[in-house]
């Protein structure tokens, strides 16, 4: 693990690859979760202001349960989190007509209607943080449903960080970014 600023980054951000695969993994990481995508308060606000903007990409039955449950949802550990429909698929997913399952608010975002791309952790993903007193914890979540993108990583010699350079950038600045290449540099160099 290193240390920048007040994070605590696990090596495995640093050493292993990753590219998604859209077109194996169908977006598997917006339809397979036991609980929605976790939340800030100030996204959920902005998700909320946003629904207008992006309701009418989603299928009937997810405008139904973000009707039913709300726009965000507190989930079983008591974390603000992004509503579920019946088949544990995040309630701002829609399906595109190649299959593959995308983001609304995202949808939204490229074409211009709003200002926000989507939750950070869904930007951020595979890379999960953990928020404690006096630092975050940066670590890699590997899943069985991000194969295909561990193996188009390693085909392109991707580095997860590279990968995830823009939200890694959106959340924490370009400053950290430089720090956290430079600290990739420095074990590429050792090894």
């Amino acid at each position: 693990m290193i240390e920048i600023g007040r994070t605590i980054v696990s090596l495995d951000v640093l050493e292993e690859h990753f590219l998604c695969d859209l077109l194996k993994c169908k977006g598997a990481c917006c339809e397979e979760g036991d609980s929605g995508a976790p939340l800030t308060a100030a996204e959920a606000e902005i998700i909320e202001k946003s629904y207008p903007h992006f309701e009418n990409y989603l299928p009937d039955e997810h405008r139904h349960e973000v009707a039913s449950q709300g726009y965000a949802v507190v989930d079983m550990d008591d974390d603000l989190v992004t509503p579920l429909v019946s088949t544990r698929q995040c309630a701002y997913s829609y399906y595109e007509e190649n299959g593959i399952v995308k983001c609304a608010i995202e949808k939204a975002f490229l074409e211009g209607k709003i200002d926000f791309r989507k939750p950070v952790s869904c930007h951020l993903f595979p890379i999960r943080i953990t928020v404690y007193k006096r630092f975050d914890a940066v670590n890699y979540q590997q899943l069985d449903i991000c194969k295909s993108g561990r193996e188009c990583g390693k085909v392109q010699k991707l580095p997860l960080y590279q990968f995830l350079k823009e939200p890694l950038v959106r959340h924490y600045g370009s400053e950290w970014y430089q720090q956290l290449e430079a600290a990739a540099e420095h074990l590429r160099k050792e090894r």
